[in-house]
Order: structure tokens, then C-alpha cells, then sequence
């Protein structure tokens, strides 16, 4: 048994050895840890691809996230173990886990993820598909009618975009690019002597090509379009002698690399913040190898050339039976198959703004608050309260702080067009926000080109707070419109991610956040915000404060409660918290979409912890801390996780829900509905596994997603 496997056997014994009494809360028994728990959420991803209650193209669409996440957890986390490894570094945390466990308790994890993700694909996936009448074929099924179109097809589309590189003593082995899907070539030359060389697939074609065919349905009686694909590196692969002329193929072998990604910014010691990472991200692709995938079937003699070229070792290989680089699978789900996916459906505009006299944004904003819960509320009202503020001739400034924007943004053409008319701009353009870098450096040149005030954030930490403020003049005073929400500027995720919002002009707020500015752009010491919890300024201080008077009430027969979503738990200092709460009494719902390190159940310590974890249609994203505070209920909106980075190292923002009709909004139709989900809802145990909620027999299926989807078809939200 390796060593990770005897810790994790010698955690399970000795949870069950806690004692009743007094447990110690640092043990690290209590503390799950945070990679393996980031797996057991792919794990769950997974078990929407095997969910047959699901449209067919949507379980293939969450088998595609699965290789895209994986990607990310290697590129990001795993290099991070390998870095720490490497370097002596010996960071143990609250699990009590050093690296070297964790790297090999990962490879375990993994290696059974992707052999039961490709057992969904091959023994569940493709036989539907062929049944609905889409169809991945292998180059050697295709007839001689499908291999003289694709062989045509490669012969005009692929060949010229194909480039072969040798490997001799005369030219170096080539680079492999980050997430590239490669063929080891192996060919013997006229004189008998055998050469390896390297055939990238492009990423600019097609993962499949297509054969289009029509078969008549004898379902149906009619005639059905059916799609054929081959897989485009089997292609390739067939028509290797057009690229070695004079050669023999010997055999090809298909690779795929994932390196390094995490950027390190020496924020310090850089003059100019945007060269710097745009150097980095050019840096990206030429990281460390981290992970290499080939098919089982790649012979000992291929595989030792690739890993003595990319200078790897064995841990780092990961042997695959059928197709590599399971993100491929998501250009399946842009095939038009209505009846193979999700219905679709038309956000609502809520009815505060839909049953208003008000014509006039601002004049209802001056009225009430109003509340958007996207995706099932429409994104647009934000989109017009930017709109509006560009163009109303009594509005001063438009200042926002953008994170993850994606591209052709109506948002930033609004600020471009607000600017024009004579407006202040101010915009904090986050430029780390990772994997948005690109987009990101794009839309900050495109706003200084304009002449916006474009600044990238504080030094040493990253901003990914969402607020926008609107300043504008009426009756010879200055008025403040905001808009406060827990997801991002970015039209297309707002139709994906589950995310709050609110448009107020809240003066208290509005002060607020006028210093929250001040704070990101200019010079500001401020540490007592009126309304707002800001990291790293009181954000930590007040929400600890706020689960300690939970305490209190409960001690003194209130009836503690606390209803907590948000996408991770991992800060063990608000876990141990948590902990103390629940030996107080206090009733804790925890709704946490990913990582969660801490352990509910565990008999004396958290006895009263429940935690849920909701893997639907849309991503989980929007984050909702519920106070009961002895009946006068508080709930907390916004960008911040209960992860040490978000208390600690990030710019973040909680904002109060104050109007009561509001909160009971929250709490009774959407929180209530999560914690009722017994469909897409999982619960935890105590030793970090999840099961699915159990229907009763007195309860009715119960999913929240499409409960608040019905809630908007019928308007009766």
C-alpha cells in the first residue's frame, strides 16, 4: 500500500476514533483535502454524462467539461504539487497531506476518472448517438464511398495545413504545445534506417469530419438527415504517406501534452503590469510538461521517446483506451439536434421592472430595489443600465470593475460610446483572471485606445469583486446607481452560470462603494465600510463575527441558522468556526458546487452540518450567506468563496440584502428550492463521498433548476 493510500485508511480509522468529548477542531482528521474533494466534483460531472434522464448531447456536453476541467486541474494544481515537490517545499495543510501523498493519491483518482469517463463514452455514449442517428465511425468501417470523401478532404483541407517534423541529430525534437494533439510517427527510409517524427493535428479544423448521408427512418417514415463522423487524427493518420514521400509508415501513435499553465506575475519587480503578462502568456505554452496522454496501445519503445524528449517520468503518464483530449466531444454538441438537448428557454425580465409605470430606469431604481437572478432572469436590464448611463445627458461617470468580459461585449461598446458622449470612464480591468488574460488585454487596449481611465488592479492581489457605479447629477445634487452581483460583465456566462444581481442607489451603498474605488484606483487606508464586506480589508473579520453571533443566539435559545452557497469551502479557520457552531447547536445548510473540506456528520463536531452540493444544466456560481440572526434574518450577496485566497489575497465584495420582501425571496424561493433538490442534489459524508438525495415516498422529484426554469414559463415568479 503506498503511503497515500495508508493515510487516507489511517484518516478513515481514526474519524471514527474521535472522541465525543471535547474533540480537538485542529485535528487533521476533520479536514478533507482540497484536491481530492476538486476530484470528487469531476466525479460528479461524470455522473451527469452517465445520467440517462439527461438529453443525449448534454451528457456528452458534460463529458466534454470533464476533460476541460481535468485539463485545468493538471495545468493549474498538479503543477503546483510537482513545483512544491521539486523545490523541498514541504506545505502540509489542515488534512495533514504533503504533496508527494497528494501526487499520488491524484494519479490513483484519475486514472479510475478517466477509465470510467471513457467506459460512459464508448459503452453508453456512442451506441445512443448511433441510435439518434449520429455516428463516430473508425477510418478502417468507412466504405469506399466515406473514404474517397474524406480522403478528398484531406487531400484539399488538411494537407496543407499539416506540417511533419523530423527528429535527427540535425533537428532538435520539436515543441509540443500546451493541449495539443499530436501522432508519434515512426518511418523507415529507403536504406532501411527508421526515423521518428512528430504531426501535430491542427487546431484550426474540426476534432470530427463529417459525412453527411440521408437514411430514410423507419420510425419516423420519413427521411432523417443522419451524421456521420471519423475522428480527424485517424485521417491523418491513413494519409501519413502523403506527408513522408518515399517513406514507409511504419505506425502512428497519438499523443496529447498538458504543461504548466499556472502564470507566476512578479508584480513587484514589473515596470508595465500588461507587458508582463502578456509575456507570460506567450510563456504558457512552453511550460513544463505535466502530463502526457497516449492510448493503450502505444508501444514501450514510442513512449520512451517521448518522455526521455519532454522529460517526464512514468507518474506522469496516463495510458487511455479509446480517444484523447475528451474536450473534443463539445463540437458534437453544436450539432442542430434540438430534440438531443436541454429545451431551450427565454430568460423573464422580472416583474419589478416589467409591471412598473416607470419608464424610466433610474426613477424605478429611486423607488425599490430590484433583484436579478440570472440565468432564468434575462442579463439585459444590466446591459440597458449601462446603455442608459452612456447615454442620459445628467450622467456624470460610469465606473466598473470587469473580471472575466469574453468578446464582442455590448457592455464595453456601451463605455466606448459613454466616453464619446462626454462621460468620466473609469475601469478596473482585471488582467489575471485566468484564462481570460487574452480577451482581457484585448478589451484594456481597445478602452485606452478610447481614452478611458484603465487601471489593472493593487499590487499583489487579484480583483474579483462585480460592481458597477452609475454617477449621475439631478436637481442640483449627485445621485449613485449601482449594480451589485456575484457573477461577471459577460453576456454569454450569464445565460450558463446561475448568478444574483441588484440595481439600488442605496446612498449608504453607494458611499460604499465611491470608497471601494477610491481604494482600487487611487491611494485609500479605509478600513470601516458602512454597509459592504471588502477583502482583505473587514471581510474575514465581519463574516467570523457575523457566524459568532449565530452562536450566541443559539446559546441563548434563538434558534441558530446559517444557509451558506457559494462554489468552495476550503478556509479551515471559517470551517473550525463552523465546527464550534455546530457543537453550539446551530443549524447549518451548507451549498457548496465544488470543493468542500470540510466533513459533516462526524458525531460531537458536526452533528448539525448538512452540505449539498447542486451539478445541474447551468454552473453553480452565485454565492448566498444566510443569517438567521435570532429571527431578524440577514442575508449577504456577492463574488467572495470561503477560501483563504478570497478572504485573504483578492479584492472581494458581500453586499446586504436589506428590503424584507427581498430576503424572503431569497430564502423561501431559492434557497428553500436547492436545499429541497432531490434530483441534481448530492449529499455529503462525513468521509467526502456523495449520494443522491432519496426521493420519499410522500416527495416528488424535485429539480431546483427546472423548478425556477417552470417558475419563469408559467410567471409566476
Amino acid at each position: 500500500m503506498n503511503a497515500a493510500a495508508e493515510s487516507e485508511k489511517a484518516g478513515t480509522s481514526e474519524l471514527s476514533a474521535i472522541p465525543l468529548q471535547a474533540p480537538d477542531l485542529s485535528a487533521r482528521e476533520l479536514y478533507l483535502n482540497r484536491e481530492l474533494s476538486l476530484l470528487a466534483f469531476q466525479r460528479r460531472v461524470l455522473e451527469e454524462a452517465e445520467d440517462e434522464t439527461n438529453p443525449l448531447l448534454d451528457r456528452v456536453k458534460f463529458l466534454s467539461i470533464l476533460g476541460s476541467n481535468i485539463d485545468e486541474f493538471f495545468m493549474v494544481r498538479v503543477s503546483g504539487l510537482l513545483e512544491q515537490v521539486e523545490a523541498g517545499i514541504v506545505e502540509v495543510g489542515a488534512d495533514g497531506m504533503g504533496p508527494p501523498a497528494q501526487l499520488v493519491t491524484i494519479r490513483r483518482e484519475v486514472k479510475k476518472l478517466l477509465a470510467d469517463a471513457h467506459k460512459c463514452l464508448s459503452g453508453s455514449l456512442l451506441p445512443a448517438l448511433e441510435a439518434a442517428g449520429v455516428q463516430i465511425l473508425d477510418y478502417p468501417a468507412l466504405n469506399s464511398a466515406q473514404l474517397a470523401l474524406v480522403n478528398a478532404y484531406f487531400a484539399e483541407s488538411m494537407f496543407p495545413v499539416l506540417t511533419p517534423l523530423a527528429f535527427d541529430p540535425g533537428r532538435p525534437f520539436p515543441h509540443i504545445s500546451n493541449l495539443s494533439l499530436n501522432l508519434a510517427v515512426l518511418i523507415r527510409d529507403n536504406k532501411g534506417v527508421e526515423h521518428f517524427a512528430r504531426v501535430k493535428v491542427p487546431d484550426s479544423l474540426p476534432p470530427f469530419i463529417s459525412l453527411r448521408a440521408k437514411k430514410k427512418s423507419l420510425k419516423r417514415h420519413r427521411l432523417q438527415q443522419t451524421e456521420e463522423f471519423v475522428w480527424i487524427e485517424q485521417v491523418i493518420a491513413a494519409n501519413l504517406s502523403a506527408l513522408f514521400r518515399g517513406m514507409e509508415i511504419i505506425e502512428a501513435h497519438a499523443f496529447h501534452v498538458t504543461r504548466d499553465a499556472d502564470i507566476e506575475i512578479q508584480e513587484l519587480e514589473a515596470e508595465d503590469l500588461l507587458e508582463t503578462i502578456e509575456e507570460s502568456i506567450r510563456q504558457r505554452r512552453f511550460g513544463r510538461v505535466i502530463r502526457l496522454e497516449v492510448g493503450d496501445d502505444m508501444p514501450a519503445h514510442i513512449l520512451e521517446i517521448l518522455m526521455n524528449n519532454l522529460e517526464i517520468d512514468s507518474s506522469q503518464v496516463y495510458r487511455v483506451k479509446g480517444p484523447l483530449s475528451l474536450s473534443r466531444l463539445m463540437h458534437l454538441y453544436s450539432l442542430e439536434r434540438p430534440d438531443l438537448k436541454d429545451p431551450p428557454f427565454v430568460p423573464a425580465i422580472p416583474a419589478a421592472l416589467t409591471d412598473s409605470d416607470e419608464e424610466d430606469l433610474f426613477a424605478l431604481m429611486r423607488r425599490q430595489n430590484v433583484l436579478l437572478h440570472h440565468p432564468f432572469d434575462s442579463f439585459q436590464p444590466v446591459v440597458d443600465f449601462i446603455s442608459k448611463a452612456a447615454r442620459d445627458p445628467n450622467v456624470l461617470a460610469i465606473k466598473m470593475v470587469l473580471y472575466r468580459i469574453g468578446r464582442n461585449s455590448p457592455i464595453l461598446e456601451s463605455l466606448m460610446e459613454a466616453l464619446e458622449n462626454g462621460k468620466q470612464v473609469a475601469v478596473l480591468v482585471e488582467l489575471k483572471a485566468r484564462f481570460d488574460e487574452e480577451s482581457n488585454i484585448e478589451w484594456a487596449r481597445a478602452l485606452e485606445k478610447q481614452g478611458v481611465h484603465v487601471v489593472y488592479g493593487l499590487v499583489g492581489l487579484k480583483t474579483h469583486c462585480k460592481v458597477t457605479m452609475v454617477v449621475r447629477r439631478e436637481e442640483g445634487a449627485i445621485r449613485r446607481y449601482l449594480h451589485l452581483a456575484t457573477g461577471n460583465y459577460n453576456v454569454v456566462t450569464a445565460r450558463l452560470y446561475t448568478d444574483i444581481g441588484m440595481l439600488t442607489c442605496d446612498e449608504t451603498l453607494g458611499a460604499d462603494v465611491t470608497d471601494l474605488f477610491n481604494y482600487l484606483t487611487g491611494y485609500s487606508a479605509k478600513r470601516n465600510y458602512a454597509k459592504l464586506l471588502v477583502s482583505p480589508v473587514n471581510l474575514r473579520e465581519r463574516f467570523e463575527s457575523l457566524i459568532q453571533r449565530e452562536i450566541e443566539h443559539q446559546v441563548q435559545g434563538k434558534h441558530g441558522h446559517l444557509i451558506l452557497k457559494m462554489n468552495a469551502l476550503v478556509d479551515h479557520k471559517i470551517i473550525r468556526l463552523l465546527y464550534q457552531a455546530s457543537q453550539a447547536g446551530v443549524k447549518i445548510d451548507l451549498l457548496v458546487r465544488g470543493i468542500c473540506c470540510l466533513r459533516p456528520g462526524v458525531p460531537g463536531v458536526s452533528d448539525h452540518i448538512r452540505v449539498t452540493s447542486v451539478v445541474g444544466r447551468f454552473l453553480e456560481h452565485s454565492r448566498i450567506y444566510y443569517f438567521h440572526n435570532g429571527g431578524e434574518e440577514e442575508i449577504y450577496l456577492g463574488s467572495a468563496d470561503l477560501m483563504p485566497r478570497n478572504l485573504d489575497r483578492r479584492v472581494e465584495v458581500l453586499f446586504p440584502l436589506e428590503d424584507p420582501d427581498l430576503i424572503q425571496q431569497v430564502k423561501d424561493q431559492i434557497l428553500a428550492a436547492y436545499l429541497a433538490d432531490n434530483v441534481k442534489g448530492r449529499e455529503m459524508r462525513s468521509d467526502g463521498t456523495y449520494v443522491r438525495k432519496q426521493t420519499g415516498r410522500r416527495s416528488s422529484p424535485a429539480n431546483v433548476q427546472s423548478l425556477l426554469i417552470e417558475r419563469v414559463k408559467s410567471g409566476s415568479r
